[in-house]
Order: C-alpha cells, then structure tokens, then sequence
C-alpha cells in the first residue's frame, strides 16, 4: 500500500519504519525541516533498540521516504496515519491543536478516497472531532478511524512487528478489510485484530497505560508498607506475581513511573472522567503517589547524612525515565536531582544514552562522565536512578575505592542485599531490608572523620 504519515516522533517514526519493512511505500511527513533533512541523509534522531538497521534498510530499497511537504505525503496515498503530540494543557487534558490542525490541512489537499487514522493517544470523541473537521473542509468522502499504539520505548519495533493484539475502532466493513490486509503480516502467530467503535478504542489506550500505572504505584505502596512492617517487597512480589491472576509484570517497586505516555494518559483520563461528571479517585491516588514516590529516595539520603545534604557530592547512574531510551520526559532522575541541588549538593551524573537530551532539556547544573565510573570520584554516595543493564554487574571494587563512602541509595533494585552486606556497603533500596546498616553511625556528620 501507499501510506502517509503525519509526525516523526517515536510513534510516527516506529510505525513508518516497520510499515515499510512489510513492502508498502511509506512517505512520513515533518514541520521540522531540520529533522526531516537528518532522515533524509540516514541520520536517526532518536535512540530504539532495533530501529536504525530498519531505517536503513528500507531507505535504502526506496519504501521509505521523508519530506516537509504534507501535500506530497499524502497524494498517493490510500492510508494516513497521525502520529502527532497530544501533550497535557495547562488544565491535565489532552492538547488536540495538533490532531486537528492536522486534520484541517489534510482536509483542505486530498483528492479521493482516504483512510485517516489517528495513531496518537486521544480522548474518547477525537474521532468524531476529527470526522467534523473533515466536513467543514471537504466533500470528499474519509473513513475516520482510531487505531492506538501499545509501544513501550526501549522494545517499540518489537511491539509493532509482534503486537499482542491490534485494536482497530471503525464500522467500515470497507476499512476492515483494508487494515486486515494491512496488519496481517504482523500477526501470523495469532495474536488478534480487535474491530470495534471508535470511543471504545480510544478508551482502550487511556485504560491499558492508567491499569498499568496503577499496577506499578500499588506495589511501590507495597514497597513502602513494607519497610515500615520488615518484609521484603522483592518476597512478596514473587509471591504475588505467580498468580496468573495478577501476573509478573509491573511488579517492580521503585522510585515511580514517568515517559511520555503513563503520566499524561493517567492525567487525562482523570481529567476526562471529570469532564463526565465521574470522580474517579483511584486515578487521583495513583497520581498523587508517583509524585511523593519520586522523592522518598532523597529523604533516605537526608536521614542518612544528619539531615544535612549542603556540600555533598552526589554521583548519579541513570537519566532517562526507563533503560533503552534515551527519553527524559517526567523521569524521575529530575525530580530526585532538582531536589538534591536545591539541598546544596552538588552532582555527577552518567547515561548510557540520555545525557545530552538531560542536559538540554533541564539545563541543571550537573556534570557528565563518560562512563559510570568516573562520576563515582569523591562522591559521597551513588544514586542509582534507572536500571540500565550496564548497570547491574558493576566493578564493586572500583565502586568502593572512587567512592568517598561505601553508600548507595539505589532506586530500581537492582543488588542482592546480603551481596551488599558481605561487601561492606551501607545498600538503601526501596522496600527491602538495608544492608549493613549497623556498621555507619546514625549521626553522620559534615567533619574529617566521616
């Protein structure tokens, strides 16, 4: 097939790629010049796992095209796709200027028949918003459809090239048997195309990510309860998450969610059911947490150094809101580092590949190392902030002599507590039993001695 896509971000640029893997002739389509002219010399301008060798390979064998011109992107084409931002309004609801600005220009330029497809997350109602701008602009016949995307940054061209599921609002017999053709190499294994209306599946997105940010919250209130009762929250996840019920998954406690997509679609569904007269506490709750989640990692490191953080060094592993992405958007790392400067302390901080977007997104004053060691000199504890695989099997001798003090404050878990108490390290996790905790003095002081 001919296909258009409106927007270059992750989602646009994921479902371009992996569209034209499939041999349809994609164009994808950008206001920023800049950018499209770095795809067009091959240039990728984000980080996913997986993606630059699809980018290549099909810019290469000409099904993959990027231009500035929305008119030429959708001329051929029988299919568009709006990838475009919904972000948050001053209000917590979703921004609809660019879907619709969108769907006015498209509106104003086709000649025939076309397939809109709105792939961004939208509140229930886009699609008939969408439908009316279409109206107000043209004679010419559109199917309007909504079709989410259940893409997680760091495995985004798995999730396309093998979705779980493929959920499609339309009543068009003529659009299903269209997008059946269209989806059918990606779910050779089974895995369903899911038809139904358009405000049930714009639901569908907004209630997949709030379940999922529920699920994550509920357990890091577990993690905190249980530092509160001496259980280990990593015990009671195994226990809980065999049942099939419940399941593996978002179970992890930590310092919070964050990314593009929980926090906003968890805000803009409370936002919408209020709209809707409907007070939908659990939501307001799960919002409420992640935010005081984020800095209970601070507070540890404040009863730890004599609520005194002023002259500190902090060394920081891990900037991006989750490992194998280079996105910074509502990550944690930013709150737990505006709040340790802010107490007087200064920071080093390493990413395998979200420093630059850090830096130039929240212009704090942090310094960068090259590698996750040389940011250790002289700190006086480690802040594990994301849990890249980098990560996780450390050099603990060059941790111990570039640290200032054997002190680590690690916000995803990542160590076995004994393995740290056989090291000598004071280990602060989230809802597990500090390591050795006995051997540091609870009056830490600012002196010579520390």
């Amino acid at each position: 097939m001919n296909i258009a896509v409106v927007g270059t971000g992750y989602v646009g640029l994921v479902t371009g790629t992996c569209l034209a893997e499939t041999g349809n002739k994609v164009v994808c389509v950008d206001i920023n010049q800049q950018k499209v002219k770095m795809m067009q010399e091959g240039h990728l301008p984000i980080y996913e796992p997986g993606l630059e060798q699809l980018f290549h390979r099909n810019i290469i064998q000409e099904r993959l095209h990027f231009t500035t011109r929305l008119e030429e992107a959708i001329e051929d084409a029988e299919v568009i796709f709006m990838a475009l931002p919904t972000p948050p309004g001053a209000d917590g609801s979703a921004d609809l200027t660019y879907i619709l600005n969108a769907s006015a220009d498209i509106a104003r330029l086709i000649k025939g028949y076309k397939v809109i497809i709105t792939k961004s997350t939208v509140p229930v109602g886009t699609a008939d918003m969408v439908k009316e701008v279409f109206e107000a602009n043209t004679s010419i016949e559109v199917d309007v459809v909504s079709n989410p995307e259940f893409l997680r940054e760091g495995v985004a061209v798995e999730d396309f090239m093998r979705p779980d599921r493929i959920v499609i609002g339309t009543e068009s017999d003529k659009v299903k048997v269209l997008l059946s053709r269209l989806y059918q190499p990606y779910v050779r294994q089974g895995n369903p195309i899911i038809f139904m209306d358009q405000r049930s599946s714009e639901l569908t997105k907004y209630a997949a990510n709030s379940f999922l940010a529920t699920k994550i919250t509920f357990m890091n209130e577990i993690a905190n309860l249980c530092e509160k009762v001496g259980a280990d929250v990593d015990m009671v996840r195994l226990g809980i998450g065999t049942d099939d019920r419940i399941g593996k998954r978002f179970l992890f406690s930590g310092i919070g969610y964050g990314g593009s997509c929980f926090p906003k679609d968890v805000q803009a569904l409370s936002k919408s059911a209020i709209e809707n007269q409907y007070d939908f506490k659990i939501l307001n709750a799960v919002m409420d947490v992640n935010e005081k989640q984020k800095s209970i990692i601070v507070k540890k490191a404040v009863n730890y150094f004599n609520n005194d953080l002023s002259g500190l060094k902090f060394a920081v592993w891990g900037l991006a809101f989750k490992p194998e992405t280079d996105d910074i958007r509502e990550a944690p790392a930013i709150t737990v580092i505006r709040e340790l400067l802010a107490a007087g302390a200064t920071v080093t901080a390493f990413d395998p590949e979200a420093i630059n977007n850090f830096d130039n997104y929240t212009n704090l004053p942090v310094s960068y190392g090259q590698n996750p060691y040389e940011v250790l000199d002289g700190a006086d504890a480690l802040f594990i902030l994301t849990e890249w695989a980098v990560f996780r099997n450390p050099d603990f001798d060059q941790i111990q002599n570039r640290l200032k003090n054997k002190v680590i404050f690690d916000g995803r878990n990542l160590y076995d507590v004994t393995s740290m108490e056989q090291l000598g390290f004071y280990y602060n996790s989230i809802g597990r039993p500090l390591a050795n905790v006995t051997s540091h003095a609870a009056t830490y002081g600012h002196d010579s001695s520390k």
